[in-house]
């Protein structure tokens, strides 16, 4: 019986959330870091910029994590490639954080 239960639990879930997401997740607890994109510039990057937002509950969202903020934060004009950082603890939290390198 615990056993139908706990597959029928992981069904529902994989119904209303769906198996295939933008970038793997982990039910209980996610910390995975993605590129983003990549420029045609190139060379060694002198400068490293960040920015960030936080979701608590997934019912509240702040921050600026876009790419123009982490250039700003960084003093990058000429952006090489740009990665993404995610942590999130049971829904409860998440942070997600852009990072630009570049000069």
């Amino acid at each position: 019986m615990k056993k139908t239960i706990v597959i029928l639990t992981l069904c529902a879930f994989l119904f209303v959330t769906g198996c295939a997401t933008l970038y793997p997740s982990g039910l209980i607890y996610t910390n995975i870091k993605l590129p983003v994109t990549v420029t045609a510039n190139n060379g060694t990057a002198t400068k490293v910029g960040t920015s960030q937002c936080t979701s608590i509950l997934s019912a509240v969202a702040i921050g600026d994590a876009s790419i123009e903020t982490a250039k700003k934060n960084g003093g990058i004009t000429k952006v090489y490639h740009v990665d993404y950082d995610v942590k999130n603890i049971l829904g409860i939290i998440g942070t997600y954080k852009v990072t630009v390198y570049g000069e």
